[in-house]
């Protein structure tokens, strides 16, 4: 049995990036099963062709697919590129194992730093000043743990 597809790399690029719009170039090349550079040849290829734009969010870019864009060959002129990745698409992400799995991950992404934000807040939420009187009338404010206190001072000093 031969190993041939129907599409190109060029409609699997595209259709890559159909389905997500914020995909790193080095997650559509592992999809499509191409290198990274080729990803980057095809995407330029497109962009050049008017079917794709890239704007830059944050660190990432985001590619907008032109789906009223008429596909190039002659025999499929009369198809929009929105027909064909509506046709590809149609399941959506469900029917894409890889897309699946690559959501998880981002979602746990998202999740870990937070985790450990929170722990490191409560962990600080333990040392949090507390009140010391010194005389009648008069509070003083000092950390439980004095090594940390004393360790703040210099710092503090330092940047003076």
């Amino acid at each position: 049995m031969s190993n041939w597809t129907l599409f190109s790399n060029h409609g699997h690029v595209l259709v890559c990036l159909a389905r997500d719009s914020e995909s790193r170039l080095r997650d559509v090349a592992a999809d499509v099963g191409i290198t990274e550079r080729a990803v980057q040849k095809i995407v330029r290829d497109l962009q050049d062709e008017g079917m794709v734009s890239i704007t830059k969010n944050g660190r990432r870019n985001r590619y907008r697919i032109h789906r009223q864009k008429n596909l190039r060959h002659d025999l499929e002129a009369h198809c929009t590129l929105g027909d064909l990745v509506n046709m590809v698409n149609e399941g959506g992400a469900q029917s894409n194992p890889v897309s699946q799995t690559r959501s998880i991950e981002a979602a746990s992404v998202k999740i870990e730093p937070v985790k450990s934000a929170t722990k490191k807040l409560q962990s600080a939420s333990n040392e949090i000043a507390k009140p010391e009187t010194t005389k009648p009338g008069k509070s003083r404010v000092r950390p439980e743990n004095t090594e940390v206190a004393d360790s703040i001072e210099k710092q503090q000093r330092s940047l003076f």
